[in-house]
């Protein structure tokens, strides 16, 4: 297929090297920020401009990777008739493109994609959907080049999963960025961790989360549980944080 990428950010950077290295021929890249825009579309090999009026009209496919914020200020600029148009976010309903062009979509992956991460990350996971057969048809066999895990997601279905992925992922890289400074300060290493870390995450894929719980909270050990607020008094957040989680465990 014949693709314009809109943006050129971490998610544009991310697909745009899938879809490239799949045999899809990357024609345009168009960003507001003409330095991004370069630097990918010289990764890419191919044309960009910060002027959305110029955008390439010959595309089969147009992929449009910008911020919430930035998707709801598309305008006529971007009026493409009846080529494919898809966003990637989660959160954002595909009728945000119903002004751009007849037939729209969404190609959502769901993974935590950054351009400094230079290995091709196969196979993540990509929720899908359009407004028209005809739209889904061509949105399917173009996702199928770029993974063997696609799934079909409406918008209610894909807000859910965003949650859930802030959830898993946002919330719980916070509480490793916590861990990482309170071991910074008590001069522990928290790379000692890192092996806990992995085993935590691979376990879940052989069993539920509820099963895999451990530790003083669940346990209702409160001579530990003691002991741990006693070293994290110095420490506000992490102590507020330390009782809310323990509350919530020893209650569910």
């Amino acid at each position: 297929m014949k693709v314009v990428i809109v943006g050129a950010g971490n998610v544009a950077t991310v697909l745009g090297r899938l879809i490239k290295n799949n045999g899809h021929d990357i024609l345009q890249i168009v960003s507001r920020t003409a330095n991004n825009a370069a630097i990918l579309a010289e990764e890419l090999n191919c044309a960009f401009t910060d002027n959305s009026g110029v955008i390439d009209k010959s595309a089969d496919l147009y992929l449009v990777a910008l911020t919430d914020t930035a998707m709801g200020q598309l305008d006529d600029r971007y009026h493409l008739g009846d080529k494919l148009v898809i966003h990637t976010a989660g959160s954002v309903s595909k009728e945000v493109l119903k002004n751009i062009t007849h037939h729209y979509g969404v190609l959502y992956p769901l993974q935590s994609l950054r351009k400094q991460n230079m290995e091709l990350q196969q196979n993540i996971p990509l929720l899908i959907d359009a407004n028209t057969e005809e739209g889904f048809t061509a949105l399917k066999n173009f996702a199928d080049t770029l993974s063997a895990n696609v799934t079909t997601a409406n918008d209610e279905q894909r807000l859910k999963l965003h949650v859930a992925a802030v959830l898993v992922s946002n919330f719980t890289n916070h509480l490793y960025a916590m861990a990482a400074d309170y071991c910074s300060k008590e001069e522990v290493d928290f790379k000692l961790l890192q092996p806990l870390i992995e085993e935590t995450a691979l376990r879940l894929r052989h069993y539920p989360p509820i099963e895999m719980r451990t530790g003083p909270a669940i346990r209702k050990d409160i001579e530990t549980l003691q002991k741990h607020l006693q070293l994290l008094a110095p420490y506000p957040a992490i102590y507020n944080m330390y009782l809310k989680i323990t509350d919530s465990i020893m209650n569910s």
